[in-house]
């Protein structure tokens, strides 16, 4: 494993959640105007860093839960995605919703549950809606394991900095969304890897159908499945689509079916609901 982790961080920072205060929410989308608090430079840090000790085997265990989260984590896992397929490169990747620097910014309060959130309470709410899957319990150890990974990650980043790379940088249509433009796209550009159907293939994860993200995923949002498609497909070809192209794709993508969820009902109680959320 170790061998993948150096290569991964060559070419792209224990456990504790605990501060003094929580930060208030910032968007799963980056604006072009984002400027940080103080300069923060993009620095993982090197694997020779993990201490051989009980953390350094729950910071790596807690990569292997990221990468191959269908065997590490597949008691909590009810689809056939893994974790590093939002989170590109085990979270290493600065362009598709990093790891470095998260635990940084935890707690923090969330509008779509209204309450102050752990970055515990951030990963199982992934496990739930992007994996369809259930929580971790507070004391198991896979959860540890993920939180101490993530928190390695995360070292010498200032409690309550501004991550420039945070989230997906945000893109805009010039033009109303078009669907059926988005399916041919889809065609020539992503269906080599996904299927035809989008059910996904031994390259890549199904994009829709019951295997695949649930309804209340952050993905299901066009907005920001438009980010993650223009910034990183395909694979290896970010940033070739139009802004138009990636939101046609992300919008013919989000318009076919998925699992729903069922405490969709209990999101965002006290309102700020995006205008793109599909519930």
């Amino acid at each position: 494993m170790m061998w993948l982790l150096s290569t991964i961080l060559g070419v792209t920072m224990l456990v504790s959640c605990s501060v003094e205060t929580a930060q208030v929410e910032t968007e799963d989308l980056r604006g072009t105007d984002q400027t940080a608090r103080a300069a923060i430079e993009f620095a993982p840090p090197s694997p020779e860093t993990i201490p051989g000790s009980q953390l350094g085997e729950q910071i790596r265990l807690g990569y292997k839960i990221v990468v191959n989260t269908q065997e590490y984590g597949r008691p909590y896992v009810g689809n056939r995605l893994n974790c590093t397929n939002c989170h590109l490169d085990g979270g290493l990747n600065p362009n598709a919703a990093s790891f470095v620097g998260l635990a940084a910014v935890y707690p923090e309060y969330r509008t779509r549950n209204a309450r102050v959130n752990t970055l515990a309470d951030r990963v199982n709410e992934c496990l739930e809606r992007s994996l369809n899957g259930g929580a971790l319990p507070p004391d198991s150890s896979m959860l540890q394991a993920v939180v101490a990974y993530i928190t390695w990650l995360s070292q010498g980043v200032p409690q309550g900095a501004t991550l420039p790379w945070r989230g997906l940088q945000r893109i805009d249509s010039r033009r109303p969304l078009d669907p059926a433009k988005g399916k041919k796209v889809f065609a020539n550009k992503c269906a080599f890897c996904h299927g035809s159907d989008g059910l996904g293939t031994m390259a890549a994860p199904p994009v829709w159908g019951p295997q695949s993200y649930n309804i209340a995923a952050d993905m299901a949002r066009v907005t920001v499945a438009a980010a993650f498609i223009k910034s990183n497909m395909p694979r290896t070809w970010g940033w070739t689509l139009s802004d138009d192209d990636a939101y046609d794709v992300a919008a013919y993508v989000n318009s076919q079916p998925r699992p729903d969820f069922a405490d969709k009902i209990r999101d965002w109680p006290k309102g700020g609901k995006p205008a793109d959320a599909p519930y």
